[in-house]
């Protein structure tokens, strides 16, 4: 069997790969604490919050990440399964680009410069994907 890689097919398994690696880390977290006795398996915040600030930001990392899916991986699937990937090919790694350092950046600090920074990778996200759809209406060339 012959496999068809592109941009838009790796970024998709990228985008999968890092959601995953995100639950990992949120699942590690939560069995160690879990074994070491300091907390009960049942007993962990949706926040995660009560664990500590990097719990907290590791838990939304992966909300954001969810969250977000519909619009990326709801473009990247359309132009796989419509075979309209040269509208994604030239942006698609940009985008995993954006959300890989949106996604760090949020782990690791809420510094009013690491907000900002990492609002201009959403932002990124977002006006790519903004462009994406233009270019699949055929309002934009």
């Amino acid at each position: 069997m012959e496999y068809v890689t592109s941009n838009t097919s790796i970024a998709l398994l990228g985008y999968i790969g890092i959601f995953l690696v995100s639950l990992l880390m949120l699942a590690t977290l939560r069995v160690t604490l879990s074994l070491k006795g300091k907390k009960r398996a049942n007993d962990f915040s949706p926040t995660g919050e009560d664990v500590s600030e990097f719990s907290r930001r590791l838990v939304r990392t992966h909300a954001n990440m969810y969250e977000f899916f519909p619009v990326f991986g709801g473009l990247l699937l359309y132009a796989l399964a419509t075979g309209q990937t040269a509208v994604t090919n030239g942006l698609a790694l940009a985008f995993l680009g954006a959300r890989i350092l949106q996604a760090l950046i949020h782990l690791f600090s809420t510094s009013i410069m690491a907000v900002q920074i990492r609002f201009a990778f959403f932002l990124a996200q977002f006006v790519i994907a903004i462009i994406w759809i233009l270019k699949f209406f055929g309002i934009l060339a």
